[in-house]
């Protein structure tokens, strides 16, 4: 993908981006390490900006396993599992077995290690490195693809979804979510605070993933836009960032961080960057 400046970002690049900021994930979004955005409703009420943002997490993860129908009998593919929260969360609250793929070394190493943790889903949990360009699973192995906030890092999103279409099984489900471009014309604070920071770009809008999808071969169950939630998480995440604490040395990294999510909202706002979440079917 290329992006308005000419940049192609490449997959090395954001596998060196994520090994680097862990510390910086760990300190504003999650100690435990849980990156993804949440959706907020009457249940992600909270005492603190904290526990609010966090719950919208945990409610994003309930809303996916209801409209996916994952349960015990389940063989799931969680493609950019980071450090493994969301893949232990699901095998945990759903019973489902949950193979976890990263490109982020690092991650896929705080994944395993998270194992120790959990004995008890010994058997339902795997992780490795991979990309989701090439994942390597035979044909038709899982019921289920599951990925948050990870495809819009990959430059060629239809090889993507086409290995999501491969590996899973007749009536197998994919839900995931996507950030958008609902415009073409990206002003130049979007571009330095959004794109060019989260080294992306991306050639679909709303409705244009939708078409895409359908002509890989899934039939799409439902489209959510949830570009508000996403203005949401990243409103608190501003907070957050501005009262953050960190290892020596991170402080002027944090205050560039309050500021770039709060432009980031305001991109939203400007309807520069959008979030969408789908439900599809392989027929």
């Amino acid at each position: 993908m290329v992006s308005a400046t000419g940049h192609r970002f490449s997959e090395q690049e954001t596998e060196e981006y994520y090994d680097a900021e862990d510390v910086i994930y760990r300190s504003v979004w999650d100690a435990d390490g849980s990156v993804h955005w949440g959706v907020f409703d009457k249940s992600t009420d909270g005492d603190s900006i904290r526990e609010q943002f966090l719950a919208a997490g945990i409610r994003l993860n309930e809303l996916m396993v209801e409209y996916a129908s994952i349960g015990e009998t389940s063989k799931v593919l969680d493609v950019g599992c980071g450090n493994g929260n969301a893949a232990i969360w699901l095998a945990r609250n759903s019973g489902a077995h949950v193979t976890g793929v990263d490109l982020s070394g690092v991650r896929v190493a705080n994944a395993v290690e998270s194992l120790k943790g959990v004995p008890e889903l010994a058997g339902k949990l795997a992780f490795e490195k991979a990309s989701a360009t090439d994942l390597p699973f035979p044909d038709n192995t899982f019921t289920h693809f599951w990925s948050q906030a990870t495809v819009y890092h990959v430059p060629d999103k239809v090889t993507v979804l086409k290995e999501a279409y491969r590996v899973l099984q007749t009536g197998g489900m994919m839900i995931f979510d996507d950030l958008t471009k609902p415009r073409s014309d990206i002003s130049e604070s979007a571009q330095k605070f959004v794109y060019e920071r989260l080294l992306f770009d991306t050639d679909f809008s709303f409705y244009s993933y939708i078409d895409t999808l359908r002509e890989i071969g899934f039939k799409v169950l439902q489209a959510r836009d949830l570009s508000s939630h996403l203005a949401q998480s990243y409103t608190y995440l501003s907070n957050l960032a501005s009262i953050a604490e960190g290892p020596e040395g991170y402080q002027d990294r944090f205050d560039y961080l309050a500021d770039a999510y709060m432009k980031t909202v305001e991109a939203i706002n400007n309807d520069e960057l959008g979030w969408a979440q789908y439900l599809c079917i392989k027929q």
